[in-house]
């Protein structure tokens, strides 16, 4: 008895209060209720059109800061890399728009694209590692000075990639070698081709720009990402030490990528300069200026990430000095060899 009386009085006082509720909000509070709701809708209308307008200033303002820098852009270069003769080398990841864009930036400082390769996938494809090992020993014969006994297959490659797009005739410093053009026949002749080449190479490089992209995810590649990573760390090595300098430029730094292993690895970020952003036209400028200050014997890091500087500062170079260091490797020297996929 007592329960049931219990839910009785809870039933009626349930009623109570929805009777009083509804009388209060049809009454006295009713206007109440409506200004607070229409002034909270209020504000926040007032909120997003302030933010649609200060965002639609943030565009403008950068559009006509980005103007600005197009425009003052050849000024900031020009004379930079004055003949100078740069290639370009893209690695897998690498956005097309982004290399032309610095390509034009080169062109801007005054320096002469002499080669533009991409790297493919296969350069680090687990299933062709045989491949791989037997044309690096092939092509070892043609690299002046040649890479340490114990270098290993990816340094092998890495340094061939450099002397092809570097190697030049002793008898005529102005034109690439015999043993340079092969190197690049080779790493780009069949199914297997570890590289692409966009134009003919005119003339052996002064200096290297490597343009690279974020790191595949391991689920999209058959090659871990550490030993991409390496792989590309060789090539930028091999790029720096045989020429007058490099410089790896990116757009976007992530945890793990080229730029960032070397920015976190003290002697990689003591010899090799690195550019990010180089999706914007910030990025494009720094890239000819950060080549400039290490041909002229000065590292960098240029960004606005952390621990980058915003810009590099531009050194006068002295001219170029081509003339040979070696001689050139005598292709007959390794005639008749094979390479098997």
């Amino acid at each position: 008895m007592i329960d049931f009386r219990y839910h009785i009085v809870s039933l009626i006082s349930v009623f109570i209060a929805l009777a009083v509720g509804i009388a209060l909000g049809a009454g006295p509070l009713k206007e109440a209720i409506g200004d607070t709701l229409t002034g909270q809708v209020q504000a926040l209308r007032s909120d997003r059109d302030a933010l649609r307008a200060d965002l639609t200033a943030a565009e403008g303002a950068q559009a006509e800061q980005r103007s600005y820098l197009e425009a003052a852009g050849p000024t900031l270069v020009s004379g930079a890399l004055t003949d100078r003769r740069v290639a370009v080398i893209s690695l897998p990841g690498a956005d097309s728009d982004d290399v032309a864009a610095v390509e034009a930036q080169l062109a801007e400082a005054g320096a002469t694209v002499s080669g533009r390769v991409s790297v493919t996938d296969n350069w680090t494809d687990p299933s062709l590692r045989s491949f791989r090992q037997a044309l690096a020993g092939n092509l070892v014969p043609y690299v002046l000075p040649a890479p340490a006994e114990d270098a290993g297959t990816e340094v092998e490659l890495a340094e061939a990639l450099a002397e092809g797009l570097t190697g030049a005739d002793p008898a005529a410093p102005d034109s690439q070698s015999e043993s340079a053009g092969l190197i690049i026949e080779l790493l780009a002749n069949a199914d297997s081709a570890l590289i692409t080449v966009a134009d003919e190479i005119t003339a052996p490089a002064d200096a290297i720009v490597i343009v690279t992209g974020a790191p595949a995810d391991e689920d999209s590649t058959s090659a871990p990402v550490e030993d991409v990573v390496a792989a590309q760390v060789a090539i930028a090595d091999a790029a720096q030490n045989r020429t007058e300098g490099a410089v790896v430029a990116t757009a976007d730094v992530t945890s793990g990528d080229l730029v960032s292993t070397i920015a976190n690895t003290e002697e990689l970020a003591s010899s090799l300069s690195t550019v990010s952003g180089m999706d914007q036209v910030t990025g494009q400028l720094s890239v000819p200026l950060a080549l400039n200050a290490r041909i002229g014997g000065t590292v960098g890091h240029f960004g606005f990430g952390d621990n980058e500087s915003p810009f590099p500062e531009r050194t006068t170079l002295g001219p170029v000095d081509r003339t040979p260091a070696q001689a050139e490797a005598d292709p007959a020297s390794v005639d008749g060899a094979g390479v098997t996929g």
